[in-house]
């Protein structure tokens, strides 16, 4: 087929599509400026692309004199995407064009219960009654959703989808949330990958790491994980287990999800206030949310508390800074993204006892971090999919 006419057209249509999309509305005339292309090329190919709903005719430019150029432009509500993020809590569906605009987002909270047999169906269902809600609320049917993208908090196994490991809350569901098991229950395509990782793409592609060269985001929260870009390119390893620090052992022996994750500061908090007299408001019900408040409101205990803590999350981010030297390290998740109170404490330790000091912040795209790389990774996939379709 290389070489033929209608091989040649549809490079033609991808070339017009890349710069529609780079640049934005353009004319004819521009697009044939930009790409090369003849002006009899451009127009054929650009009246293929409106007949397949790709691209359309924006109405005329408003040039000062002479005749008015009809300007056209990459037709992002073509088609739709979705994020979705599974997480130990809570689900998060983002609804997104084909310019990663998210026209709506939901959460839900995670339910599960029952036998896991049961269980595995039930949340199938919910995952696609909840999908089928948003698509109802904004007026959308499956035909027009070209591809989900969903946030695991577990190792994806990148040959079969499987799920190796995940997260304790959801464990016995590695089955429900495989790579089939979604396929199955959603009429398009669908792309299963780790949550860290598609929380790091997200802040790279639209967050606090956009640009930087080499960043680690460090997730901390029910669990503990690292996704690793470099490049703009995500590190996987072996079995996808790049970024797994949750299995990084610290001093006594434990792992260090054990240690940093939500469960892991709240036997910090216990051991603490076993320890001390401590007034009971903070001691009755604490969770991390108003150990953090107390912080805030600048309560000693809780701030010697967080203090320990950040010396723990500090003995991880140094590992991670000797072996990488990441120019920066994005701070994320129900715990780590509270770093109005995390982030002075931490960069006080690394100024005085690292010797890589990598740019430490904290993530800016906050609980939708997941489910914007999860939208940019079903874009992807996708504008992929546009392509070769063109060229079949």
């Amino acid at each position: 087929m290389a070489g033929t006419p209608q091989y040649i057209r549809n490079l033609n249509e991808n070339l017009i599509m890349d710069a529609l999309i780079t640049q934005g509305t353009m004319s004819r005339a521009d697009i044939s400026r930009q790409t090369g292309l003849s002006k009899p090329t451009v127009s054929l190919a650009v009246e293929h692309l409106i007949d397949r709903n790709l691209v359309r005719e924006m109405g005329p430019a408003d040039n000062a004199q002479g005749r008015k150029a009809t300007l056209i432009r990459f037709n992002e509500t073509a088609y739709y995407v979705c994020g979705i993020d599974i997480g130990a809590t809570r689900i998060r569906i983002a609804l997104s064009d084909l310019n990663g605009e998210i026209i709506a987002y939901r959460t839900y909270p995670m339910v599960v219960q029952g036998a896991y047999e049961r269980a595995e169906a039930t949340m199938l269902e919910l995952l696609r009654s909840h999908m089928n809600e948003l698509l109802d609320e904004n007026h959308l049917n499956w035909d027009q959703i070209q591809c989900i993208g969903f946030g695991i908090p577990g190792v994806v196994l990148p040959d079969s989808g499987r799920i190796n490991r995940i997260v304790d809350p959801l464990a016995g569901l590695e089955e429900a949330f495989s790579l089939e098991s979604l396929s199955g229950a959603f009429p398009c395509e669908v792309i299963l990958e780790n949550d860290v990782n598609l929380a790091a793409l997200g802040e790279y592609r639209s967050g606090a790491a956009a640009g930087y060269p080499l960043f680690v985001f460090f997730s901390i929260g029910t669990g503990t994980g690292a996704g690793i870009m470099v490049h703009g390119q995500l590190l996987r390893g072996l079995g996808g287990l790049t970024g797994e620090i949750a299995e990084m052992l610290v001093d006594d022996g434990r792992r260090l999800e054990e240690v940093l994750s939500a469960d892991g500061l709240m036997q910090l908090a216990k051991d603490y206030l076993d320890q001390h007299v401590v007034a009971d408001d903070l001691h009755r019900h604490l969770t991390p949310e108003k150990l953090f408040e107390a912080a805030r409101s600048g309560e000693v205990e809780a701030l010697d508390i967080l203090q320990q803590y950040s010396q723990k999350i500090a003995s991880a981010l140094r590992q991670i800074s000797v072996v990488l030297a990441p120019d920066l390290i994005v701070l994320g998740g129900g715990v780590g993204g509270n770093g109005d109170v995390l982030l002075p404490l931490l960069r006080q330790i690394i100024s005085e006892q690292f010797p890589v000091q990598p740019q430490l912040i904290c993530s800016k795209l906050g609980e939708q971090a997941v489910v914007t790389g999860a939208v940019q990774v079903a874009i992807q996939q996708t504008m992929l999919n546009l392509q070769q379709e063109a060229m079949e």
